[in-house]
């Protein structure tokens, strides 16, 4: 079986990133339909907000290019027009400049008519219907923002709504001499979104009917743009190494694992960081009291206020309190917790939940809420705030999931003391270790099996060390001594971004001959 590249970057990263990080300071593009703090809908957009940064802290020039959404604020527009033929119709966006972040530079995309909406990709009703268009606009103008604007030496694209750039890049612009060299990098932040569309919208986006094969950006009919940058990206990264390997298979590759097989050396897993300027005990301003590891009385200060913010009584002070910030889905094990929900409600436990999604699970809880009313409460929604309120004031974390590339609360939850309880699958299997009750080591409670009964089972271990004093300060210490910064991300980021470069010019160099 084809192998990802975790073994070259090692050896890279071992012998070579001193050198790359203090000699070369290079120009990086993201490009992203998404980035806090201007847009947000999952963990992409905290990638885009804490990756720059930490690229910018190593003596990058970052930039990130974005879709102009609802309410989103510029400082100027730079270019007022830019030409982009969609099939049979011209259209003509702006190019605008907003506020830079922490000397992160912020550009937008301007075209009211397809990113000024109530949501970013669809609304009650499902995916918006012009999609595949307005993210092909999209991929257009960030080519001219590289010709007209801003020259990177690398383009870093995120997900299915930028998979056309190197596509574009590598045909209808392979002749371009200003774009022609570009390197591209392309992140899979979750392999379940693909952008599929029918075969007729190859027309609408001005595509050539060459690409519609097998080799190329065609899947079982339909019109895929994950798979475009799949196959025409230089290198592939995804958000942890357990789900590098776990795409290449049929249980998790969401039918392109055979594409992903054929590119094995050219993918990497790279663990997403996180803002400990944002998430870590010691410094949140949103939580009632601050606290360290080596201090965790505010700890309990946080979970009597947890408890009010949820209308819980006080007598769940004593009481193990299980926390949940997700989207309610069955990706993120909700049907998993339906399925043994009635048996851990006997287990003398309380649970908040917060989050919005499937309208099933939703219910679910709100039905638990009214039959516990002393035990269980959920508020439907997100809420910043709330979300750093149950990180600082539960006991445990409840984050189950089908599969999870990266996940990013299981990492805050280490940081607060809070005590995972993860299914060992992607991210959550690279971040969480089972903990030993023997030998005091490990971070959290983890189970294999995708089953209610093994899930309760995990629960019930982590409850039973919650009994034990000792161990469970023993746990929660591991958990905060751990450190997932985006500093070393960045670094491996790095070292990828310069092997992108050498092969995107060794490649030149042959189709010159």
């Amino acid at each position: 079986m084809a192998r990802t590249d975790h073994r070259v970057l090692d050896e890279v990263l071992a012998h070579s990133l001193p050198f790359f990080v203090q000699a070369i300071s290079m120009k990086i593009l993201f490009v992203s339909s998404e980035g806090l703090p201007y847009s947000k809908t999952g963990g992409l957009a905290d990638v885009i907000e804490g990756l720059p940064r930490a690229l910018r802290e190593l003596g990058h020039e970052v930039a990130v290019l974005l879709p102009r959404y609802h309410g989103n604020k510029i400082t100027s527009t730079l270019v007022s027009s830019v030409t982009v033929a969609l099939g049979d119709q011209l259209r003509f966006p702006a190019i605008a400049e907003g506020p830079s972040n922490q000397g992160v530079r912020y550009f937008f995309v301007s075209d009211p008519e397809y990113f000024d909406r109530p949501q970013l990709y669809g609304d009650k009703d499902g995916d918006y219907p012009d999609n595949a268009e307005r993210f092909t606009e999209f991929c257009r103008v960030a080519i001219e923002f590289t010709k007209r604007i801003w020259l990177p030496d690398i383009i870093h694209c995120h997900d299915w709504q930028t998979a056309l750039v190197p596509v574009l890049l590598r045909t209808q612009h392979a002749r371009d001499p200003a774009t022609r060299s570009l390197p591209v990098v392309f992140t899979i932040h979750n392999l379940g979104y693909q952008g599929l569309f029918p075969r007729a919208t190859l027309r609408k986006i001005g595509l050539p009917e060459s690409l519609f094969a097998v080799e190329g950006i065609e899947f079982y009919g339909k019109l895929n743009f994950l798979k475009g940058g799949l196959i025409f990206a230089d290198y592939l990264t995804t958000v942890s190494r357990r789900y590098a390997r776990e795409i290449l298979t049929s249980e998790y590759g969401a039918g392109l694992e055979g594409v992903i097989r054929g590119r094995a050396d050219r993918l990497v897993g790279i663990l997403n960081g996180v803002d400990y300027a944002t998430w870590s005990p010691e410094a949140d301003g949103l939580i009632a009291q601050n606290y360290s590891v080596h201090n965790l009385a505010g700890k309990r200060v946080c979970k009597k206020d947890l408890l009010a913010a949820f209308a819980l009584p006080a007598e769940n002070l004593d009481r193990p309190l299980v926390g949940i910030v997700s989207r309610f889905a069955d990706q993120k094990g909700f049907d998993l917790i339906a399925e043994v929900a009635g048996d851990l409600l006997q287990e003398d436990l309380a649970i908040v939940a917060l989050g919005t999604g499937q309208p099933e699970y939703e219910k679910l809880f709100k039905a638990l809420a009214e039959k516990y009313p002393q035990r269980v409460a959920v508020k439907i929604g997100y809420d910043n705030a709330l979300a750093h309120k149950i990180e600082a004031g539960a006991d445990m974390f409840l984050m189950p999931s089908r599969y999870e590339p990266c996940g990013l609360n299981q990492i805050y939850s280490l940081r607060y003391g809070t005590v995972p309880i993860v299914r060992a699958t992607g991210g959550l299997d690279d971040t969480v270790q089972n903990f030993a009750p023997r030998t005091q080591q490990g971070t959290g409670f983890k189970f294999e099996a995708y089953e209610g009964r093994v899930l309760l089972g995990c629960v019930r271990a982590a409850l039973k060390i919650f009994r034990d004093a000792k161990a469970w300060r023993a746990v929660q210490a591991n958990a905060m001594g751990k450190e997932y910064s985006w500093k070393v991300s960045a670094a491996a980021y790095v070292t990828l971004y310069e092997a992108a470069r050498r092969s995107r010019v060794l490649q030149a160099a042959g189709s010159s001959k």
